[in-house]
């Protein structure tokens, strides 16, 4: 089978023609795994998605190691290409997505039927490869953690990104007042199709002032939740708007820089600041995850939410994919997909 591999550490954006500065490279002949267990399932790969957990991984400044060399990739969606013996839920030829914590950027991999959802009939399959992580990470922290409720201000950094494209979706599925932070015209317009209430170009405007005046106009206090993938001096600046008693969502550090959250103000405004590293609900709460993802594809079949492709790439461009990712060109996800009938309609 066909799978991309990462032979060491290094920037997954340089080109995949064996050079020795190249990171990753692709396997035309690498094994199609087997099925390892009585609870086996293989997929056929339809489509993976990338995230940036995924180009940390590469770089090797994630905070799990993998020992090399491995195939990268999380989550996926596919067709079940066949079944152990003592498989009870799924069938061969069912439409699947899932998440691993690796191997998903190939033709082929194997999951134990536990891990596997049913993707619903009103899904389109390569748009339901983006589903678990992204909205997962945003179901998690929106509903479970922060508990949003209707009428409620919640603040998106980063609001066009993969992750932030769905905490967009979700806060207004929740019925949530959504502001929303991103740069540039063509992301701006995009956050405005969503219904998002107020949109903040920082390629214009001055975050700060720009919320205060929304928040003046609607007589609103201050933001109730923040949702930061970003990190950084843009962390620091929306800390000004945070209502008292509001929620902080960790999610990330797309800045590269570490934020720091004074815990002397937090005390004072009794913020509740939360960590979340969705990945990790598999090992201490993995039925979180489940109904989380249940959820999530009901709310995808009855319209409550739509993925936002925003490239497509074959695993040979693995690198124009990462690319796109760290350059900040997307709009909602990048996929690779491996059906390639399908992604030339893409």
């Amino acid at each position: 089978m066909e799978a991309l591999i990462c032979r060491s550490v290094g920037d997954p954006t340089i080109s995949l023609d064996g050079a020795e500065n190249s990171a990753l490279t692709i396997s035309r002949a690498y094994p199609i795994p087997q099925l390892n267990s009585p609870t086996a399932v293989r997929i056929r790969v339809k489509a993976t998605s990338l995230n940036f957990a995924n180009y940390l991984q590469i770089l090797g400044k994630y905070q799990e190691k993998a020992p090399l060399p491995f195939i990268p990739g999380s989550d996926y969606s596919g067709i079940v290409d066949a079944v152990a013996p003592g498989v009870t839920n799924f069938k061969v030829g069912d439409s699947v997505c899932s998440f691993a914590a690796l191997g998903s950027f190939a033709q082929f991999l194997v999951a134990d039927e536990s891990e596997l959802f049913l993707v619903p009939k009103e899904c389109d399959l390569v748009a339901a490869s983006a589903l678990p992580v992204a909205y997962g990470t945003s179901h998690v922290g929106l509903v479970h953690r922060a508990r949003l409720l209707a009428g409620q201000v919640l603040m998106v950094l980063g609001a066009a990104g993969g992750v932030g494209v769905s905490a967009v979706q979700i806060g207004k599925a929740c019925g949530a007042i959504v502001i929303a932070v991103a740069r540039g015209d063509k992301k701006v317009q995009f956050l405005k199709s969503l219904g998002v209430d107020h949109v903040v170009d920082m390629s214009k405007e001055n975050v700060t002032e720009s919320v205060k005046a929304f928040l003046k106009t609607k007589k609103l206090k201050g933001v109730d939740v923040l949702y930061d993938p970003v990190g950084g001096k843009l962390t620091k600046e929306s800390l000004k708007l945070l209502n008292w008693g509001a929620q902080i969502l960790v999610i990330g550090f797309a800045s590269g820089e570490v934020p720091i959250i004074p815990a002397n103000i937090a005390l004072v405004k009794n913020w509740t600041v939360h960590g979340l590293y969705w990945g990790s609900y598999n090992m201490h709460q993995p039925r979180v995850l489940k109904d989380s993802l249940k959820e999530l594809l009901s709310w995808f079949a009855n319209g409550l939410i739509t993925i936002k492709i925003s490239h497509t790439f074959s695993l040979a461009e693995a690198n124009l994919a990462f690319g796109a990712l760290k350059n900040r060109e997307a709009i909602g996800k990048v996929l690779i997909v491996l059906d390639e009938e399908r992604r030339a309609k893409l």
